[in-house]
């Protein structure tokens, strides 16, 4: 690939990834919610998911559900109700006292941590790989920049994929750092927790009705 086209699919790809959505929002909220190191795992969860995507589009997995008005749909209304079961659980959710805040906020340090790690990273994992919209995104998005006289294009669609991906984690940290920054110097969004949960469940409750009411790509 000539310089300049790997410099418009790396300057693309972040751009793309700067946008407000499921992913960053989900990102955002953790760190506001248990600090910086919240967020980080939460954006390590995202990326790990974009992997699985990156990965099923390389070996044709998205090429059928592109071609599959069935396999669309199926994974379509599975990641919808995903997306509404986590936004259900933020709108049900209690507020966390303020104690708990302030230490979470202070990158909990010490021995003892009051989140679930190993969930806020599953939960990170599963919002993107349910979610068709991206396994779309990568098969209508990296073919551009793949030349059509490229013999393994398959190698060629799985490099691209995990430099876009590898880009996208340096701008997931960063949604994590500046989120943790802001909760940690604005005791208003420390007192605050309760209606950014319910914020964001609403959010993602919407997300998942958006997602559920997509139309197939063969409608």
């Amino acid at each position: 690939m000539p310089l300049d086209q790997l410099l418009l699919f790396v300057a693309a790809g972040l751009l793309l990834n700067l946008t407000p959505g499921p992913d960053v929002l989900y990102i955002v909220s953790n760190a506001l919610r248990g600090g910086a190191r919240l967020g980080m795992v939460a954006a390590l969860g995202i990326t790990a998911g974009c992997f699985a995507h990156i990965l099923a589009a390389a070996v044709g997995v998205s090429a059928l559900m592109a071609a599959s008005a069935t396999a669309f749909m199926v994974l379509k209304w599975v990641g919808a109700a995903y997306l509404v079961y986590v936004g259900c659980r933020l709108l049900l959710s209690r507020a966390e006292s303020a104690i708990k805040l302030e230490a979470a906020h202070a990158h909990s340090t010490g021995p003892r941590c009051p989140f679930d790690y190993k969930n806020v990273f599953l939960r990170g994992f599963w919002t993107n790989v349910l979610n068709p919209k991206v396994a779309l995104f990568f098969l209508a998005f990296l073919p551009q920049f793949i030349a059509p006289t490229v013999e393994n294009k398959p190698l060629a669609f799985l490099l691209l994929g995990l430099l876009f991906n590898f880009n996208g984690l340096w701008v997931n940290l960063g949604w994590a750092l500046a989120a943790a920054w802001l909760a940690g110097r604005a005791s208003v969004v420390q007192r605050s927790m309760l209606w950014l949960d319910r914020v964001a469940g609403a959010l993602f409750v919407t997300f998942g009705i958006n997602l559920a009411l997509s139309e197939s790509p063969h409608a």
